[in-house]
């Protein structure tokens, strides 16, 4: 295991492959998970890309640090970490959460940011309200209480059935992250709004969403995508809202294909 003390918190990370002259492909997960959501689709792209995997803070093996949070305190963590690993430009995978950090991260420093993969998340999620609630009922009655509620939303009836051992897992790692850090982050997600930073992203950028994802459904994936300058959108099927656990195979396929599409657009400019 890997860990570095970025803005004086102990973040948890992994690298797959040196950085070299491969493009660095970072990910960035979703609330109440880590980093382990995306194994089946880095193993299908080990060794053609240098992968940059971390917990961010209060989740996983990361400390918690002072808490609430922002988006932006997330960010400047992956800011710190890009720039101790020396990577320079980086195509960042976020999912939920993740890409709400993947936006602060492109608005705040540009130069770490070759392209966007935007999945399952948008340029605002929920409510004031609705995060409000949450936060509240965490700190009373524990992430448990919610358990059953959020994992409708993350996962498709076909992979929520009882037989289904990986559904059971998945619930075990929501309902045994910190409920500090969980809440600090429903707190940034609260204050967070990317609207207008969204309509100035200038880098190649993809929009995914799970066709059944209840978190952030397509349609509120789609109004992102249209906010950006040129962004792509890709809708996976049969998957909610963590396509990586649900669909790796097809995620990995849009990835590598964005990808493809993102280096000929630069190779075109040279």
């Amino acid at each position: 295991m890997q860990f570095a003390r970025i803005n004086d918190v102990t973040i948890h990370y992994q690298i797959i492959g040196a950085t070299g002259d491969k493009p660095v492909l970072v990910f960035a997960n979703s609330l109440g998970t880590d980093f382990r959501i995306w194994r089946d689709v880095i193993v299908r792209l080990a060794g053609d890309f240098a992968i940059v995997l971390y917990d961010k803070r209060g989740h996983g093996l990361s400390d918690i640090g002072q808490v609430p949070y922002s988006i932006e305190d997330h960010a400047t963590d992956l800011a710190g970490l890009l720039d101790l690993l020396a990577v320079k430009s980086a195509i960042i995978c976020g999912l939920s959460v993740g890409g709400m950090i993947a936006q602060s991260l492109y608005q705040r420093r540009p130069d770490l940011v070759r392209a966007l993969i935007l999945c399952d998340t948008a340029h605002k999620i929920g409510t004031p309200e609705s995060w409000e609630s949450r936060i509240a009922q965490v700190e009373v009655a524990g992430i448990d209480s919610i358990a059953d509620a959020v994992l409708e939303r993350w996962f498709t009836p076909a992979f929520r059935r009882p037989e289904n051992t990986a559904f059971g897992g998945y619930r075990n790692m929501l309902v045994r992250q910190a409920v500090e850090g969980y809440a600090a982050t429903c707190a940034a997600l609260r204050d967070a709004d990317f609207t207008e930073a969204a309509r100035k992203i200038a880098v190649p950028t993809i929009c995914v969403v799970g066709d059944q994802d209840g978190s952030t459904p397509p349609d509120l994936v789609l109004s992102t995508a249209k906010l950006i300058p040129n962004a792509r959108y890709e809708v996976i099927k049969d998957a909610g809202h963590i396509p990586c656990v649900e669909q790796p195979e097809a995620l990995t396929s849009v990835i590598r294909a964005f990808i493809d599409f993102a280096l000929q657009g630069e190779k075109a400019h040279e």
